[in-house]
């Protein structure tokens, strides 16, 4: 790829802050409170209530609704990327198309290389909303396996279920990240710099909201 130096830093500057964000977010004893952390705090309360229910079709349905949502972003994800691969065919289509809009910086290898990106990002998501799917499908089996208060509680099968509701929890909000992560990517037609500074926005968009947004205070002031 004959890419220029500022191309090389932008799209350096978009894995960096994509890997790097990822760790920061990830690191829960260092930073505080996170939506994550306020929200394993519920999910340790509902699998209280779920020892205690006799019928737990109430709690079932809490994760299809999940699920569903789930689902609808992988199949939104499956869809983008066929978009994008028709688009990556179509170089010479676009070319002839987007030369005439102001501010678009375009040439054929600008087009694919944006496009690729575009696409990895969106497989990123697919298979991280289908991996979380396959966790709600096994928090219900365990859901299911959840003993009586009659009977003497199973901890490790509690902690288990927690564990595993958490982290399709956490899967969801990765993939969702891909999402604001390909808002970024569109700015890479225009410019480099602007290209790094839309991701460089997305990332202050989703600190805010995991650390400091009104939802958080929400989720805490419950606990």
């Amino acid at each position: 790829m004959h890419l220029g130096s500022l191309e090389w830093a932008s799209l350096l500057w978009f894995l960096t802050c994509w890997v790097g964000y990822g760790r920061y977010s990830g690191l829960k004893s260092t930073h505080g409170q996170r939506l994550q952390d306020a929200l394993q705090l519920h999910i340790r309360q509902w699998i209280v209530q779920i020892e205690k229910r006799d019928n737990r079709m109430v709690d079932t349905a809490i994760i299809a609704n999940i699920e569903r949502n789930a689902t609808f972003m992988a199949s939104s994800s499956l869809l983008i990327i066929a978009g994008l691969v028709t688009a990556i065919g179509s170089t010479d289509k676009a070319l002839a198309l987007f030369t005439q809009l102001p501010f678009v910086r375009f040439d054929p290898q600008t087009w694919e290389i944006g496009l690729i990106m575009m696409t990895v990002v969106f497989a990123y998501a697919f298979f991280t909303f289908t991996w979380c799917i396959r966790q709600w499908g096994f928090a219900s089996i365990l859901i299911g396996s959840v003993t009586h208060h009659s009977q003497p509680p199973n901890a490790r099968l509690a902690e288990s279920l927690e564990r595993l509701i958490s982290l399709a929890v956490y899967h969801f909000n990765v993939g969702l990240r891909a999402y604001y992560y390909s808002l970024a990517l569109l700015t890479w037609f225009i410019h480099p710099l602007l290209f790094m500074l839309a991701t460089t926005w997305v990332i202050a968009v989703l600190y805010r909201r995991e650390y400091h947004s009104r939802t958080l205070k929400a989720l805490a002031s419950g606990l």
